[in-house]
């Protein structure tokens, strides 16, 4: 007996050490105009990772061939098939040592003609499958046409997907991998406009708890400079390995078992997704004038907005209602000296976050009459969060005010371990008209869910609050890069390179207040701030909390000149435009809870 079980550790062991392996991340300069040097370089770089016992090479998008391509005459001599001639070179280097490279080409179909910005996923035995990119950046629409699907490869090294530069802009693409159960993202790119490695490439890693394997050009190319950062990204959103300028190799451990966990910031958020209340994701409001559309039949036009100064606090809560609220007002009176016209406070600040709300509150309560009276005498809109009691249940609740009143009561509809502890869900997301402009309303962890603010951004939602009490880390820095890019993008370190919340505000195009709770003894780390809505300005517009406890302010814009047609980023939403809603009905799917 004690053989057998001897013997069935030694396989769980041995099953577990196969689950461990080294990956890399290519990063090169093609030289565009000059397909067989590149193809060469790139056959030595792969071989130089496989001859390291590396079983996942990833190479950059386009990397055959360079990227910045004038139109299908020019691309067409380099334009190549798949499977072959390219294809076959690389195979012959996984046959030799029992990996996979990812491919970035042209690539042509014999069949219809086309042209597709590609990447093929190639195995010891051959072909795997292949991405075609699906979301285009700029240059694309001059040569190629969309692809059409996202699917994950299952491998002897786990389940891959592959994204292509501008994919992973948006939170579908990365989402619809994930959700067919993806160990790792591979991502290739010809990444600009920024220092790397780029925030979107940490939140999809983070919010998906996946691998991230990125491999980016760097260089010169018609005038565009490319950012280099090709790299390796940990399911929690630290960097296992980076590249900054250079051609070189980026090279990582990783072990499948950590992806597989499914768990963001500690918790089960594949199990807590709630796709019933996703479903605006697959409709595209924005393929039309937004300020004809949300007002059409009379109903629910966009309110006219304004320039307004907003704050957002950062703070420590007891389990005394009366003390808490007393701070309150102490931010209060220091916004309208500063004059704001809207203050956030975090979640459940009024009753305390750590309480286990033994003490909730009804709408009707005195502590809230208060601040909707200060809302009321000083012209100011107040959001904050409190444990609330309604007709026997209990509520993890923000409630909005403002000079007209209560405006609303928002429930948190994703609950965290500790709330499914005392409170039910909510099952409808908020949003109200203000003389600031449409506000949309999250707590906390909803904002992990990336599908959360995008219902709300496809509301034509101006900004959205979020009151939090989010523990763990999710934001780092970033030492610099020796890459020179054009003012007034930064190259220098930067204590606050990546804050996951930051992506809500720029890739649903809306402002996005963030009013998180400190409490360093219980992981509250705070890390709050208000974030701009247009994801390719530099410097950010944005404002954040350094200290433990603290307020700040920032001037946001939500008007719009007098035309018809959207002058304003919040109105415009470039980013929701170019979506392609009909590859994301899988995200409206039901699933088992598990």
């Amino acid at each position: 007996m004690l053989s057998t079980i001897k013997k069935f550790i030694k396989l769980q062991n041995i099953m577990k050490e196969q689950l461990k392996f080294k990956v890399a991340a290519v990063q090169y300069e093609p030289s565009q105009f000059n397909k067989k040097l590149n193809i060469d370089s790139l056959l030595n770089l792969s071989e130089q990772a496989a001859k390291e016992g590396t079983k996942l090479i990833v190479t950059p998008e386009m990397g055959t061939t360079g990227y910045c391509w004038m139109d299908r005459k020019e691309v067409e001599p380099y334009v190549e098939a798949i499977p072959g001639h390219t294809t076959d070179k690389f195979l012959e280097i996984t046959k030799k040592y029992n990996c996979y490279i990812v491919v970035g080409m042209p690539e042509i179909d014999k069949e219809t003609n086309l042209y597709y910005n590609s990447a093929v996923l190639i195995g010891p035995s051959g072909i795997v499958g292949k991405h075609r990119k699906s979301h285009s950046y700029i240059a694309e629409p001059k040569w190629s046409a969309p692809g059409q699907e996202h699917v994950v490869f299952e491998t002897e090294i786990g389940k891959i997907g592959i994204l292509i530069c501008m994919d992973i802009h948006f939170i579908e693409t990365a989402r619809l991998i994930a959700l067919q159960e993806a160990d790792i993202i591979v991502h290739i790119s010809n990444w600009l406009g920024e220092r790397t490695p780029g925030s979107y490439w940490i939140s999809r890693a983070f919010e998906n708890s996946c691998y991230l394997i990125e491999g980016n050009r760097w260089g010169l190319e018609r005038t565009v400079q490319f950012s280099g950062g090709s790299c390796v990204i940990n399911p929690d959103g630290s960097i296992a390995s980076v590249i900054d300028k250079g051609d070189g190799i980026a090279y990582a451990d990783i072990d499948l078992n950590w992806p597989r966990e499914r768990k963001v910031l500690d918790e089960n958020v594949f199990n807590d997704r709630r796709p019933e209340m996703y479903m605006n994701l697959p409709t595209d409001p924005y393929l039309w004038n937004p300020l004809e559309f949300f007002g059409l039949y009379g109903l629910n036009p966009l309110p006219k907005g304004k320039k307004s100064k907003i704050s957002i606090t950062q703070m420590t809560t007891t389990n005394k209602i009366k003390d808490n609220l007393t701070k309150m007002l102490q931010y209060l009176s220091l916004a309208k000296e500063a004059k704001s016209e809207m203050v956030v406070f975090p979640e459940l600040c009024l009753t305390g976050h750590l309480n286990e709300n033994s003490t909730p509150l009804k709408k009707e309560s005195s502590e809230i009459s208060i601040l909707a009276d200060y809302a009321n005498l000083n012209d100011i809109y107040i959001y904050f969060g409190f444990a609330e009691e309604q007709d026997g249940q209990f509520f993890n609740s923000t409630a909005l005010l403002g000079p007209e009143g209560l405006l609303g009561i928002y429930k948190k509809i994703h609950l965290n371990k500790e709330d499914k502890k005392w409170a039910s869900e909510g099952n409808e997301w908020k949003f109200f008209d203000t003389k600031i402009g449409r506000i949309g309303l999250l707590i906390g962890y909803d904002a992990i869910f990336p599908e959360s603010a995008r219902c709300l951004g496809l509301q034509g939602c101006d900004i959205i609050l979020c009151a939090s009490a989010q523990k763990g880390i999710f934001t780092h820095r970033h030492k610099g890069s020796k890459i020179r890019q054009n003012y007034p993008i930064p190259m220098g370190a930067d204590p606050n390179h990546w804050n996951h919340f930051r992506m809500r505000g720029g890739e649903n195009n809306v402002y996005f207040l963030y009013s998180n709770i400190f409490d360093k003894k219980n992981n509250f780390l705070g890390k709050s701030g208000i974030f701009g809505p247009d994801p390719f300005k530099f410097p950010r517009e944005e404002s954040l909390i350094h200290s433990n406890e603290d307020i700040t302010h920032l001037v946001i814009d939500t008007s719009n000149l007098d035309t018809n047609y959207p002058t304003n980023v919040v109105r415009d939403k470039f980013m929701m435009s170019m979506r392609q809603p009909h590859h994301y009905l899988p995200l409206i799917k039901h699933h088992q809870k598990k």
